[in-house]
């Protein structure tokens, strides 16, 4: 059994320990693989619950809806909005504390009322690395990781992913809108919309993997070095710009650094 194969088994005795289980599901790489796995191993006892909000693009809840279909899941989706929980618009360095606390808050009584004895989420070892204070939440609240539990990676997932034909597996990687400002700017609404709408416009002319970063009246762009010289054409740098300043930015600048996870926390 070679090495990747025996982490896939690995997760599937830690699966195989839970009667039934609600994943935390957004449709991305990790929680997609995570699904998948559950629902081979516990049927119809593992259910896939979204929860929607303004830092959840439309474009991502329609493929979450799509992939759940393809993997045969039951699929919830509910409402959660992080905006309305005390002190998370202020932008605060523990945000995504405040975030995952209501998020897994609402999801317990999700499986109570589905009649699910836990729950999961899709963190994977590289997770560990970055500062992430959602961690704190779910521990505290007595979510599983069955990713890290099996000792998974990212290329980990991707690879399996593919063997077991997941769409997923080359899908750009993916986090909530409200990761696009700096911390102590306040988020609202408006400002998520302009970031939305901003990262549609360049997914739609191509661009694979970037971020939109919000610094009040200017956009930072960060898309991988490989596709630097697509992004600064003549042509696209006009109708980026044009299109940027009709959402609502007076400046557009492009990171020469480029697309890195958790660019925000190179302050902290």
């Amino acid at each position: 059994m070679s090495h990747i194969s025996e982490k896939l088994f690995r997760l599937k005795e830690v699966l195989s320990n839970y009667d039934s289980l609600l994943i935390a599901y957004s449709g991305g790489v990790d929680s997609t693989f995570l699904a998948r796995v559950a629902y081979d191993v516990l049927g119809d006892n593992a259910i896939a619950v979204t929860a929607t909000s303004y830092s959840y693009p439309q474009r991502e809840l329609s493929e979450a809806i799509e992939f759940a279909k393809q993997i045969k899941i039951k699929h919830i989706i509910v409402k959660s909005e992080e905006l309305e929980v005390e002190g998370f618009s202020s932008n605060p360095a523990n945000r995504c504390y405040l975030c995952k606390k209501e998020l897994f808050t609402k999801l317990k009584n999700v499986a109570k009322e589905y009649g699910l004895a836990s729950i999961a989420e899709a963190s994977n070892i590289d997770d560990e690395g970055d500062y992430r204070p959602g961690m704190q939440a779910t521990k505290e609240l007595g979510i599983i990781s069955p990713l890290r539990l099996a000792n998974l990676t990212k290329n980990d997932i991707r690879e399996l992913s593919k063997q077991l034909g997941l769409p997923t597996w080359s899908k750009p990687s993916f986090a909530c809108l409200s990761s696009r400002f700096p911390y102590g700017d306040e988020i609202t609404k408006e400002k998520l919309r302009m970031v939305e709408e901003a990262e549609q416009f360049l997914f739609d002319l191509g661009f694979i993997q970037l971020r939109v970063r919000h610094h009040n009246n200017l956009a930072r762009i960060e898309v991988e070095e490989a596709e630097f010289d697509k992004l600064l054409s003549k042509e696209n740098r006009e109708i980026v710009y044009s299109k940027f300043k009709t959402i609502g930015f007076t400046y557009v600048s492009v990171d020469i650094k480029g697309y890195r996870m958790g660019s925000m926390n190179e302050t902290l």
